[in-house]
C-alpha cells in the first residue's frame, strides 16, 4: 500500500507564527499567559499549550491575565482598545493575512463602500472583520439569496474561503450595483492546499483528512475530497483510524488543515504503515 502525504499538509505560515510566538512566551514567563479564545482550531495543540501553562480566556477581563495573546483570527478594534486599558501585556498573534483583510475592510468603509464579507458569520475571523467594516456591513456565506445592497459595494473574503465562492457572489451581485471594489483576501496557502487536495483525491483509493472538527479550512478539504474520492475519512488523531478503512486500497492520500501540526500527520502515517504490515 502506497501512502501519499500532501506537500502542503500541516501548519500554514500564520498558524506556525502564532504557535511559535506563544510557545516562546511560555518559555520566558512563569504564569498568567492566556489566549483570547483557543489560539487555533486544534484541540491537541491547545492541550500542548496548556501543558506549558498557557490557558484560554473567554474574555479580556480576568484578573489572572498577565499576558494576553490575540489568536490568529484577530479581534475587532473595539476589543483591542479595551485591552489597552487592562494593564497587562498584549501580544498580537493575528495572522498577517487576516491583518491585511482587516485593513482592507477599514479602507473600504472609509471610502464610502458598503462592505460585503464573504465568509461564515460565526467564524472568529469574520467577527473580527465586522469590527472594521462598519454598521452596514453584510456577511454572505455564498449559498443564500443576496439581500438588497447599496449601489456602491466593496468585497473582502474570509482568508480560508475557496476562490469559487468569491466568483459566485460577484457574479450574483454585479447586476444590482453600480460600483464594485474587490480585495481578494484569500490566503495563497488556502488555494494551494485545495488544489493539492483535489489532485490527490483523484489519484488515490482512500483519502484521510486530519484536523480539528471546528476548523473551517479542514472541513473544506473534506467536502472537496468527497466530491472526488469515494472513501474519505475526517479524523483528529491517528487513534481514530480503523483497520478496515484501507482494505483493498493500493493508494492512500493524507492531508491536513492549516491548524494541523505535522507531528499528528506523522502519527497518522505511522498508523497506516502498521495496518499495511498486517494486511
Amino acid at each position: 500500500m502506497q501512502i501519499i502525504v500532501a506537500e502542503k499538509a500541516g501548519f500554514c505560515f500564520g498558524v506556525k507564527r502564532a504557535i511559535d510566538i506563544t510557545f516562546d512566551l511560555a518559555k520566558d514567563s512563569e504564569e498568567g499567559i492566556y489566549t483570547l479564545g483557543p489560539l487555533i482550531h486544534n484541540a491537541q495543540v491547545v492541550d500542548k499549550l496548556a501543558d506549558e501553562g498557557v490557558k484560554v480566556a473567554d474574555n479580556i477581563h480576568s484578573s489572572d491575565i498577565k499576558t494576553l495573546v490575540i489568536r490568529t483570527h484577530g479581534i475587532p478594534p473595539k476589543i483591542y482598545e479595551e485591552t489597552s486599558e487592562m494593564g497587562y501585556k498584549v501580544v498580537d498573534a493575528t495572522c498577517p493575512f487576516v491583518k491585511k483583510a482587516q485593513q482592507n475592510a477599514k479602507k473600504l468603509k472609509e471610502e464610502g463602500y458598503q462592505v460585503i464579507i464573504i465568509g461564515d458569520r460565526e467564524h472568529p475571523e469574520v467577527q473580527s472583520l465586522l469590527g472594521f467594516a462598519g454598521d452596514d456591513a453584510v456577511v454572505l456565506k455564498g449559498n443564500e439569496d443576496i439581500p438588497p445592497l447599496k449601489r456602491k459595494v466593496g468585497i473582502i473574503v474570509q482568508t480560508t474561503k475557496p476562490i469559487s465562492v468569491l466568483r459566485k457572489v460577484m457574479s450574483e451581485i454585479v447586476g444590482s450595483v453600480s460600483e464594485i471594489k474587490v480585495y481578494n483576501t484569500i490566503c495563497d496557502s488556502t488555494s494551494l492546499r485545495l488544489e493539492e487536495t483535489s489532485e490527490l483525491a483523484r489519484e488515490v483509493d482512500v483519502m484521510i483528512i486530519v484536523g480539528g472538527k471546528h476548523s473551517a479550512n479542514t472541513n473544506q478539504l473534506v467536502n472537496l475530497a468527497k466530491e472526488l474520492c469515494s472513501r474519505v475519512y475526517f479524523i483528529e488523531t491517528a487513534e481514530e483510524i480503523g483497520d478496515d478503512w484501507v482494505s483493498n486500497a493500493d493508494k492512500v492520500g493524507v492531508t491536513g488543515g492549516a491548524s494541523t501540526p505535522r507531528w499528528i500527520i506523522d502519527e497518522v502515517v505511522e498508523r497506516l504503515k502498521e495496518i499495511a504490515k498486517r494486511r
